[in-house]
């Protein structure tokens, strides 16, 4: 099954999350068959904390990739859409 979900980046105690489009089956900082955006929940200033590509969601969705409990929450947040 194909899911969209966050795979982790970043330093210690400085995470940095892609939302990438991946095979369930793989490591959750693993292997990614495409990458639609990024949450950076530490952002401060002129730092973007979301970014994610509506459309390219709309698009795996329709193929029936499925959302993340998380990611769906995300992209709830009006702010997370660009």
């Amino acid at each position: 099954m194909v899911v969209i979900r966050l795979a982790r980046g970043g330093a210690k105690q400085r995470p940095f999350y892609s939302v990438v489009v991946t095979d369930s089956r793989n490591r959750r900082d693993g292997r990614f068959i495409e990458r639609l955006g990024f949450y950076n929940p530490v952002a401060s200033g002129a730092e973007q904390e979301i970014r994610i590509d509506a459309e390219k969601v709309k698009s795996w969705v329709a193929k029936g990739a499925q959302v993340s409990p998380t990611v769906q929450r995300l992209l709830k947040t009006g702010a997370a859409v660009a």
